[in-house]
C-alpha cells in the first residue's frame, strides 16, 4: 500500500490510532490543527505551584501501562464522591441510599416496575432505575445541568454513562478500602473493572502519558496542519486537502466532533444528519485556598438548579501533589451555551459567584482561606448531548459513518459518553477494521465501509500494543 491513512487530530484517540496502525504495518500521517499534541489531555502549572488539568484527572494503571507510561505514574490512594442535598452532603451512592425516601423509591421501582418495554426517554429511565424521589431530587437536576436539556428530551441511552449496579459498586468500594488504592468504579465499559485496576496520575501532568506513543510515531505528525476537506468519490474516501494541497489517502480516521464532519466531507451527503448533533459547552473555574479538605470528598455533586455549578472537585484530596503543601484547589463545572450570560461573564465575576456558592454550601469562614482565582477554562465542545430528536441517527452513526474508508474515533468522534480508557481500547479495536478495509474486499474478514465490528465488552478480544 503506497497511500497513507490520514488521522485527524493528535489527542489520545488520534495518536493511539496512528501508533496502532504503524504496529500493524500500515503507514499513517497525523494532521493536527494546533501547535501541540494532547488535545484535552493537557495540564499546566502556575507560578505558585498549583497544577491544573484541562481534561480528566483520573487515569487507570491499566491505561498507563498500555501507553508505556506506568513508570512515571503515582498511585492515587483515595477517591470518593458526595452529593450535597438539603443543606448537607451525603456519600455517593451509599449515603444517599441511607435516606428512607430514596431507598423506598428505589425498592418500589425494582419490585413493581411502572411499565414494560424500553424507557421512552431519560426521565423515564431514571424513574425506573432510581425511583421517583431519587430521580426528581438528584438524577434529573444533575443530568439537565450537565446536558442543558430537559430529561424528557434526552434519550434513555444516557443510562449507559452511569456506574455499575449496587453490588458491583459495593465490591469495588470494599476493594479500595482493603488495597488502600482508588479502585476504578465506573470509568470504563470496554474493559472489566476489579481490585487490580486503580487510579494513577503521571508526574508532570496528563500530556506525559502520550510521550511514549508520540516517540513511536517517528515523524508521522504534522502540527499546524488542519485538514480542510475529506474528499469522497462514489461513496469512498480518496484524499484529504490540507494547506491547499490534495493528498491521496487509503482511509481517514477522524477524531473531529461529529457535527463538524459534514462540513469537512466533500462529495457525499451521508453525514448531513450529524450537523444537528449538539455538544454541551462548559466553563471550568479554579479557586485556590489555604488548607485542605474544603469539600467533604474529592468530588461533590450539587443537584440544585439555583446554583451556578453542578459539580465541585477538590483534586488535591486524592492527589495532594497538585497543590503546594498546605494549600488546595477547587474546580467548579458550569454548564452554559456559547454566548449566553455565563459564557460571556468576566473571569472575576465567575470566581466571585463560585466563591459565594462554596461559602453558601460549606460556611462563610472559607472566605478567609480564599487565595484567589487560579484561571478559567471555557470549552465550546465538552459533553455529547443525547437528544431523542436524533437518537435514531446517533445509533446509525455508531455502526457506520456511511462513507467507505471513513472512521470516527474518540469521545467527540464517536459522540459517546466515554472516558480515557474506553477511548484507548475502542480506538485500538477500530483499527482492526481499518486494517481489513485497506487490505481490500478479497482479504479475510474485510470490512467494506466505516463500520465498527462487534467486540466483547469483557475486553477478551481486544489487542494491546506492544
Amino acid at each position: 500500500m503506497t497511500k497513507p491513512i490520514a488521522v485527524l487530530g493528535a489527542g489520545l484517540a488520534g495518536l493511539t490510532a496512528a501508533a496502532e496502525l504503524k504496529r500493524r504495518g500500515l503507514p499513517a500521517v497525523v494532521f493536527e490543527a494546533g501547535r501541540s499534541v494532547g488535545g484535552m489531555a493537557a495540564s499546566f502549572k502556575d507560578a505558585e505551584g498549583f497544577s491544573y488539568d484541562y481534561g480528566a484527572h483520573f487515569i487507570s494503571n491499566r491505561l498507563a501501562r498500555a501507553l508505556g507510561a506506568e513508570g512515571i505514574c503515582r498511585t492515587v490512594r483515595h477517591y470518593g464522591e458526595a452529593v450535597h442535598l438539603g443543606g448537607r452532603s451525603r456519600s455517593h451512592p451509599f449515603g444517599l441510599m441511607a435516606e428512607p425516601r430514596f431507598l423506598a423509591g428505589a425498592l418500589r421501582s425494582r419490585i413493581a416496575p411502572r411499565a414494560r418495554g424500553p424507557a421512552a426517554n431519560a426521565e423515564d429511565w431514571m424513574r425506573r432505575s432510581y425511583g421517583d424521589a431519587m430521580a426528581e431530587e438528584v438524577a434529573m437536576p444533575l443530568v439537565e445541568a450537565w446536558s442543558g436539556a430537559p430529561a424528557r428530551d434526552l434519550s434513555s441511552s444516557i443510562g449507559e454513562k452511569f456506574a455499575h449496579g449496587v453490588l458491583k459498586s459495593l465490591y469495588l468500594s470494599a476493594a479500595a478500602k482493603v488495597t488502600r488504592r482508588a479502585v476504578c468504579n465506573g470509568y470504563t465499559r470496554t474493559m472489566p473493572e476489579g481490585a487490580g485496576v486503580y487510579h494513577v496520575y503521571p508526574e508532570g501532568g496528563l500530556a506525559r502519558l502520550l510521550e511514549p506513543t508520540l516517540r513511536s510515531l517517528d515523524g508521522a505528525l504534522r502540527l499546524e496542519s488542519p485538514v480542510e476537506r475529506i474528499l469522497v468519490d462514489r461513496g469512498r474516501v480518496v484524499a484529504v486537502r490540507s494547506a491547499g494541497a490534495e493528498i491521496p489517502v487509503s482511509a481517514v480516521v477522524s477524531t473531529a466532533p461529529v457535527h463538524v464532519l459534514p462540513r469537512l466531507v466533500e462529495g457525499s451527503d451521508a453525514l448531513k444528519p450529524m450537523a444537528a448533533f449538539r455538544y454541551r459547552p462548559m466553563i471550568f473555574v479554579n479557586l485556590r485556598f489555604s488548607g485542605r479538605a474544603i469539600l467533604p470528598d474529592t468530588m461533590v455533586w450539587v443537584p440544585d438548579r439555583s446554583q451556578l455549578s453542578f459539580r465541585l472537585t477538590e483534586a488535591p484530596i486524592s492527589m495532594p501533589w497538585l497543590a503546594p503543601e498546605g494549600k488546595t484547589l477547587v474546580t467548579f463545572d458550569i454548564g452554559c451555551e456559547v454566548g449566553d450570560e455565563r459564557w460571556t461573564m468576566g473571569d472575576e465575576e465567575l470566581a466571585k459567584r463560585c466563591l459565594d456558592q462554596l461559602c453558601a454550601l460549606y460556611g462563610e469562614e472559607l472566605r478567609g482561606r480564599y487565595l484567589g482565582a487560579g484561571g478559567t477554562i471555557r470549552t465550546p465542545i465538552s459533553y455529547p448531548v443525547y437528544l431523542n430528536a436524533y437518537e435514531t441517527e446517533r445509533k446509525r452513526f455508531a455502526l457506520s459513518t456511511g462513507v467507505e474508508g471513513l472512521y470516527s474515533v474518540g469521545r467527540n468522534g464517536e459522540f459517546a459518553h466515554i472516558l480515557m480508557e474506553d477511548v484507548f481500547w475502542r480506538t485500538i479495536r477500530r483499527m482492526q477494521d481499518v486494517e481489513r478495509y485497506v487490505a481490500g474486499p478479497g482479504a479475510p474478514g474485510a470490512v467494506v465501509d466505516g463500520s465498527m465490528s462487534a467486540f466483547r465488552l469483557d475486553g477478551a478480544s481486544l489487542s494491546q500494543p506492544a
